[in-house]
Parts: structure tokens; sequence; C-alpha cells
């Protein structure tokens, strides 16, 4: 059983008015060169600056209104003529095991007369850390067949504003800001609370993963810039360490993720043989075993404390006998490495099943035999398809005659 919220679809749905953007996504130099852009001069648009980027990332405020430090008459000029707008939310599922997952509405930022786009995101709560899976585009591009996301088409890259605004508002939802109520939906009981990103802290969203819809390093600048704002200690305030990127290999991105980024780094791997990933994975006809491998093994900062973790997923008698669990221990001899074996979540018009107990428990000995740790994920959020491989939103490509239509 599940239960789903019936959210008023205008909530938070700030529409665009002439004249105004956002300004969340913005980094703090792009957010004090626009203040200047209204008549501040460099020394007040950089305190403004700071000021704004308090309020908007540690006590996720949507109203000028409530930005006590700045006075009355400057935060109806950023009313005026900004936005610090967030997604709608479309519908809220909770899970039997408490994970939630949102429908989130955008809308284009660069023409709002094109019709709203959706993606979903997933919020799954531990004992010990609560894990927000976040989306970076709208659809996927990579057609992996066993992803239910996989077969919807890509629509387009979310902005850097758009990314930060499903943490904004999942932490909204959750309670997560200095002061926030934090809901009891359904009579759940609320999300627990973690050790946050600065010692001492208690927080719902703990970790955050980019793992949600779309593949990450395909919209490599604007992931860059989210998770470089999400972590900031003025702001959300994340440790990097506790910030996931999931790729299902594009290698030229991987070592900038590294490097540019810092944070921790998966790998979509699910097969150990080209022939067999090719289908699987179709960007390995691209960038094969040996490339990814290796780009793997040239990760910055990697080491036993920043271990890249491989997923895979187990299907049955695809990829999980005994050679192929003996072939992944070669494959990754010398990586500093977690491999995270996924049963198959299955969807609707799969032609996959999922490996048995029996099996994945054979396969999970051999690797941990190897010396590599090798959990088991428990399937969270079945009930609603918020599992592992199971989101897909219902927003499908336009065609070019309709954009035009629309622009005309």
């Amino acid at each position: 059983m599940s239960i789903a919220l019936d959210l008023d679809h205008h909530a938070h749905a700030d529409r665009p008015k002439s004249g105004r953007t956002s300004l969340v996504g913005l980094m703090k130099s792009e957010l004090r060169d626009t203040l200047m852009g209204i008549g501040l001069d460099e020394r007040e648009a950089k305190m403004r600056a700071s000021q704004l980027w308090n309020w908007i990332y540690h006590n996720g405020v949507t109203d000028f209104d409530r930005m006590t430090n700045i006075q009355k008459g400057f935060r109806q000029k950023l009313a005026d003529t900004f936005l610090l707008d967030r997604p709608e939310i479309v519908t809220e599922q909770i899970s039997i095991d408490g994970t939630r997952k949102w429908l989130f509405r955008f809308r284009d930022p660069k023409n709002p007369l094109l019709p709203p786009v959706e993606v979903e995101t997933v919020y799954i709560p531990e004992e010990d850390r609560g894990t927000l899976c976040v989306s970076s585009q709208v659809g996927c591009t990579l057609t992996c067949s066993f992803c239910h996301t996989g077969t919807q088409k890509l629509v387009r890259n979310l902005t850097a504003g758009e990314i930060l605004g499903q943490i904004l508002m999942a932490r909204e939802r959750l309670g997560d800001f200095p002061g926030g109520a934090r809901p009891n939906d359904g009579g759940l009981v609320p999300a627990p609370r973690g050790s946050g990103g600065s010692e001492g802290d208690s927080r719902a969203i703990t970790n955050v993963v980019m793992m949600g819809m779309g593949e990450p390093l395909y919209n490599y600048d604007n992931v860059k810039q989210a998770l470089l704002i999400a972590s900031d200690e003025a702001g959300i305030s994340l440790s990097k360490r506790r910030i996931t990127l999931s790729t299902s290999g594009v290698v030229p991105y991987i070592e900038p993720t590294g490097r540019e980024i810092g944070v921790m780094l998966a790998i979509s791997l699910h097969a150990v043989r080209d022939e067999l990933r090719d289908m699987l994975v179709p960007i390995n006809k691209k960038y094969p075993l040996k490339e990814l491998i290796q780009a793997c093994r040239d990760y910055p900062g990697l080491s036993n404390a920043r271990r890249i973790t491989f997923e895979y997923v187990m299907l049955k008698d695809i990829n999980d006998s005994d050679a192929d669990a003996r072939e992944l221990v070669r494959l990754l001899a010398g990586i500093p490495a977690k491999i995270n074996l996924i049963p198959f979540n299955p969807w609707p018009g799969t032609n996959y099943d999922c490996s048995s107990s029996s099996r994945i428990e054979r396969f999970a000995d051999i690797v941990n035999n190897a010396g590599y740790a090798s959990p088991v994920r428990t399937p969270r959020g079945r009930d609603i398809f918020a599992a592992c491989g199971q989101l897909k939103s219902e927003t499908e490509r336009l065609t070019k005659k309709e954009r035009d239509a629309l622009t005309a």
C-alpha cells in the first residue's frame, strides 16, 4: 500500500513574469554581478549576494520580504526584479517503507510559452541517513535496455536552478530548514534525522545522489554548478563525500568530475563483457570497458577513503553467473571500490527478470571473498515505482512543428 497526496498543482508554481529572472542556481560571483546590474556598487553587491545566498540555501526562504536583515525598500526592489522559484509539486507519493517520490513540474526558463516538463525525485529514509535521488535531465538519451527511464526520450537538460530546486523543495517538504515544520502525512512517521553536512548538524537529507532521471555527465555544466552550490559551506553545506554522481560511462567527463567537482563517483557497470554491455548500456559502444575502467583508475582523489561505487543490476540468466562474478573481480583489480548489487526492479513491458536470492547471494560471496564490499541493495519504494531504474515522467518530446507553433 502507498499513499498519494492530493497536492495543489499550483503550489510553488511561481509563473515567470516579464523582466523577472530566478536567482536560484547562480554562483556567488554571478549573483554579485546580477546585483551590480541593478545599480549596486561592487562592495554592496558582494555583501548582498552573501545575504541572499544564506537566505536562499541555508534558510530556504522563497519570499524576499522574510529577509529581515535587508532594508524593506531594497527587498521590494528585489521582489519586483527577481524570482526565488521552486518547482511545482504535481504529486507526492509515500511508500509503505517510508520512501517518498515527488513529481516536480518546471517551466522552460528561456521560453515560458513552452509546455512545462516534469521529473521525478526520490527520498529514501534510513536509520543513519536520508538520501535524496536527484534528476539531471527530463528523460534520457542512453536507452539502457533494463531501465524504465531509458524508455522516455530526452526532452531537455535541467538547469542548475532546477537541479537545486529539487533539493530545496524536498528539504521544505521534510521540514529540513532551520525551524521548519516536519509533515506527518498520512499518519506515517516523519523522516528520521541523520548526521548532516557539518558536525552537530541534524538533517533529514544527509546525502544526495545524482542517480535520478538522465545522464548527469551529458548535462555536465549545470550539474557541476548545482553540486558546487549544494556543497558550499555557507549554503546547503553538504559534504562532497556525501554527494555521489552516477554515470553510465561518459569517459571524457569522468576526470573533470573529480578535479572540478570533487564528489564521489559511481559507475553504472552492469556487465563485464563488451558484447553484453553494448546491449545493456549502449554508451559502451562509444566508450568500451577498457576506456571506462582506465578512467576510473585515473579518477582524481581515488583512495580507500574515496572509493568508486560500481553498480551492478542483477538480471536472471543474463549477467549473474559465477563466471561473471569472477570476471568482475578481475576487471576491477587494484581499484579502491565498492560493488553495489542491485536486484532488478520490474516495470511494465520489461523483458528482464530479477536474479533469484540464492543466485545473488552466491554472486556476492564470490565478490566478497575477493576482498570487495558487495552489499545487496534493498529495493525501496517499489510499490510507487520509486526504486532504481523505475523513474519516468509523462513528459514527451515536442516536435519541431509544435515548438514553432508555440513561438510563432
